[in-house]
C-alpha cells in the first residue's frame, strides 16, 4: 500500500520571525509535516542527521561561502533531505552555484505562500525545483536549435562547468575576444538568455533541475 505519511520540514533561518511563519504555512498544509528549527548550520547539520527530513529550509543569510559548503558536506554524507535555499536578494549565478552544490529548490524570501509549498511538494517527491523568474523568463532557456559549430559545442561545455571566459580561452589555446564571439553566436543558435541561462539548461537536460507547472495545492485556510 502506498504511504499517505506527510512529508517532514525542518527550517534553518537567521530569522525568528520568518521561522514561525513558515511553521504556521506548514502545518495548515496536508501533505507536509513541521518538524522542528535551528538558527545555525552547525546545528542544522547534525538534527538533519538525527532526524533525517524529507527537507530542509534554508536562509541564504549564512553567506554563500557556509551555504556552499554545508551543501557539499550533506551531499558526501548520504543523506537524502532535499535542500531548498531561499533569500531575499538571489542572483543568476549565486543561484546557479547552489544548484550545483546540490540544492533542490530555490526561490525567493518575498514568494507568495503557495510558492513555497509547491516547492516544498515537489522536491519532495523527489523533483527538483526553481522559482520561475530568477533566470528571467523559462521560456528564454529553451533551445530553439542545436546546430552549434565544434567550436562552440567546446566553449559551451566549458560555460556549462562555470569556467570564465579568461579561463576558456586558455583551455582552447585562443583569445577572449574569440570566446566572446563564440559565445554571442551560441546565445544566438540556441535562444538561451545569459552564460548562466547555458549552464542551467545543460543542468535541466540532465534532470538535474526543471521549472514544473505549479500543481493544484489545497487552498490555505483562512486566517
Amino acid at each position: 500500500m502506498q504511504s499517505t505519511a506527510k512529508k517532514s520540514i525542518l527550517v534553518c533561518d537567521t530569522q525568528p520571525v520568518a521561522v514561525e511563519g513558515v511553521r504556521s504555512l506548514i502545518r495548515a498544509a496536508p501533505d507536509l509535516e513541521f518538524v522542528g528549527a535551528v538558527y545555525s548550520l552547525e546545528a542544522a547539520f547534525e538534527l538533519v542527521r538525527s532526524a533525517k527530513p524529507d527537507a530542509i529550509v534554508l536562509d541564504k543569510g549564512f553567506g554563500m561561502s557556509d551555504l556552499i559548503d554545508w551543501l557539499h558536506q550533506l551531499a558526501t554524507s548520504g543523506n537524502t533531505s532535499a535542500p531548498v535555499v531561499w533569500g531575499s536578494n538571489l542572483t543568476e549565478s549565486e543561484a546557479l552555484r547552489l544548484l550545483q552544490a546540490g540544492a533542490r529548490g530555490i526561490l525567493r524570501r518575498s514568494a507568495e505562500p503557495r510558492t513555497l509549498l509547491t516547492c516544498l511538494n515537489t522536491i519532495t517527491t523527489g523533483t527538483s525545483w526553481m522559482e520561475d523568474g530568477i533566470f528571467g523568463s523559462s521560456e528564454k532557456l529553451a533551445p530553439r536549435c542545436n546546430d552549434l559549430t565544434a567550436r562552440e559545442q567546446e566553449v559551451a561545455a566549458l560555460v556549462e562547468q562555470g569556467l570564465r571566459n579568461r579561463d576558456i580561452a586558455r583551455s582552447l589555446g585562443i583569445q577572449t575576444g574569440t570566446v566572446k564571439i563564440h559565445l554571442k553566436h551560441i546565445f544566438e543558435k540556441t535562444g538561451v538568455r545569459g552564460r548562466y541561462g547555458l549552464a542551467l539548461t545543460s543542468l535541466r537536460k540532465k534532470g538535474a533541475i526543471e521549472y514544473p507547472i505549479l500543481p493544484t495545492i489545497p487552498a490555505l485556510p483562512s486566517m
